[in-house]
């Protein structure tokens, strides 16, 4: 077989530019770090790195958004810090209020101390988050919550954040769901008295008895019918049930009105008359606003009751006595729904930390999984880089011989 001279040289020109070719590659592979210089190098390694790169800059994604969800619950924390704060203070002052010897110019002080409380925990309820966004308006950030009587304006819609590939997170909660309402699942009652009444009747905090015989959605209206005798209607009411009727003992300052059946009895104290009527109501079908049950407190304060007789002025202590149960009812409730959603939150944050946490080890393994299908193995790199250099030197000094040879020289072998 003859070999051209054209052969040899391009055959010694092919096995350099491959060895330069190979050891260039090998250059890059080290001065990149990178194990695939082009996906040629390994396509299916190609791939799965596609989709790893872009599962980690989903959760990059995530976090971001974990990071401002905790940064949202976090304020909104610090603001139910704060009403619950003030809440303590304001059930101190009514308890205060309650005081029977106070002059009808302590009440006024504290119907200003009230009502000006009740400003400040409005500014709380329409508080922002340092964006200019409401805290507690629902969806509708740009509106606020309440207005000056404390009328809720936002919605019923939470903002959530997607913290996770299958979790939406509440970042905020309804403003309605925190001033205007009891906690979820809870069977209290609440007291309240005709504003009618002409006795001295004052009734007290209802307590459950019986919790196996409490109906759901019932009230109670306590009607006397004479000053000492009284008939309990039942709102709905049963025809298959008894009448529910009974007696006090005008002598003893503090009994209990116990309504049989039910579960329920209610302390009463004073002297009712005839016609005097008293309510009690499941607090979740009740207005529970606290900013409503604050007014009626600051009005019921500034309202003398040192004035006319005697009785006159029992009849108004009497009166005011009743609001004052019921406002201090509904206020312990409001205060007990803002510890429950506060905890709330705290659950939230807690949740946040756990998918955080979570996230930064699914990262971690997709870390070491792209390292392991990317990056250049140095020791064996270098290795390489030595024998491809030694190949290229001999493809060189292979080639140089080639130029060399010449007719004279193969005739003279």
């Amino acid at each position: 077989m003859r070999i051209s001279s054209n052969l040899l040289f391009q055959t010694g020109l092919n096995s350099m530019n491959a060895q330069q070719s190979d050891l260039m590659h090998l250059y890059q592979q080290i001065g990149s770090g990178q194990r695939m210089v082009i996906p040629s190098d390994d396509p299916l390694a190609a791939a799965q790195a596609i989709n790893l790169s872009q599962s980690q800059a989903q959760n990059a994604r995530f976090n971001e958004n974990r990071n401002v969800a905790m940064q949202n619950l976090g304020v909104e924390d610090n603001t139910l810090s704060s009403v619950v704060l003030l809440m303590q203070n304001i059930k101190t002052t009514m308890i205060e209020a309650g005081n029977g010897t106070m002059s009808d110019a302590d009440r006024a002080t504290l119907s200003g101390v009230l009502s000006s409380a009740k400003d400040t925990l409005l500014g709380l309820a329409n508080a922002t988050d340092g964006n200019g966004q409401y805290l507690f308006s629902g969806s509708k950030g740009n509106v606020i919550p309440f207005d000056g009587n404390g009328n809720y304006q936002g919605d019923t819609r939470q903002r959530n954040i997607q913290i996770d590939q299958t979790r939406q997170l509440p970042t905020s909660d309804i403003g309605s769901d925190i001033f205007s309402r009891v906690s979820p699942g809870s069977n209290s009652y609440l007291t309240n008295a005709s504003p009618h009444n002409a006795g001295t009747g004052v009734v007290g905090t209802p307590t459950i008895i019986d919790a196996g015989n409490v109906k759901p959605g019932t009230s109670y209206e306590i009607v006397f019918t004479t000053d000492t005798e009284y008939t309990v209607n039942v709102i709905p009411a049963d025809p298959s049930a008894a009448p529910i009727s009974g007696t006090i003992n005008l002598n003893d300052k503090t009994q209990k009105i116990e309504i049989p059946g039910h579960g329920l009895q209610v302390s009463f104290s004073g002297a009712p008359e005839a016609g005097d009527y008293f309510t009690l109501q499941p607090a979740e079908s009740t207005s529970m606003n606290v900013f409503e049950a604050m007014q009626n407190m600051i009005d019921a304060l500034a309202f003398a009751q040192g004035a006319g007789s005697a009785e006159d002025q029992a009849k108004a202590q009497a009166q005011f006595q009743n609001v004052l149960a019921n406002s201090m009812q509904r206020m312990d409730l409001n205060y007990d729904n803002v510890l429950t959603v506060q905890s709330s939150v705290g659950t939230r944050m807690n949740e946040i930390d756990a998918v955080k946490d979570n996230g930064a080890l699914r990262n971690m393994g997709v870390t070491r999984e792209l390292s392991r299908l990317e990056d250049v193995d140095y020791y064996t790199a270098t290795a390489q880089l030595q024998l491809r250099n030694s190949a290229l030197q001999a493809a060189m000094m292979a080639f140089v011989k080639i130029q060399q040879t010449t007719m004279l020289n193969i005739s003279g072998r």
